[in-house]
C-alpha cells in the first residue's frame, strides 16, 4: 500500500482514485488486447493518459515483450475511433420496418352501440 500524493491515506495499490479524497493515483491506464489468430505471439497495448495533455497510446508487442511500433491519437480521434469500432448493424428493409409497425398496432377494441 502506498500513501496518497494528496491526503496521505494508504491506498492499495489496485485502486486508480484514493478512497479517502478522489484523487487521481495513477497517470494513466492501461490495456493488452489479443490478436486475431493470424497475428499470433503478438498483442495490442492501448495506454491512456491522464496527464495534463490527455492522449491515448497503440503499440505493438512481440512475443519477447519489445514493442515494434507505436502510435498516440489525440483525444477527439481515439473517440473517432470508438465510433468506427462499434458493431456494424445490417441494413434494414423497408418491408420489415413496415412489419414491425403492423405488429406494433393495438387491436380495436368493439364500439358499443346502443
Amino acid at each position: 500500500m502506498a500513501p496518497c500524493a494528496r491526503c496521505g491515506e494508504h491506498v492499495d495499490e489496485r485502486f486508480r482514485f484514493c478512497p479517502w479524497c478522489a484523487a487521481r493515483q495513477r497517470s494513466k491506464i492501461v490495456e493488452f488486447f489479443s490478436p486475431h489468430p493470424r497475428d499470433a505471439g503478438k498483442a495490442l497495448r492501448v495506454s491512456r493518459y491522464l496527464t495534463d495533455d490527455p492522449h491515448v497510446r497503440f503499440s505493438v508487442w512481440d512475443e519477447t515483450g519489445v514493442a515494434e511500433g507505436a502510435v498516440s491519437l489525440t483525444q477527439q480521434e481515439a473517440a473517432r475511433l470508438a465510433r468506427f469500432l462499434r458493431p456494424v448493424r445490417p441494413p434494414v428493409s423497408l418491408r420489415a420496418v413496415a412489419r414491425q409497425a403492423v405488429g406494433r398496432r393495438r387491436p380495436r377494441r368493439p364500439t358499443r352501440t346502443a
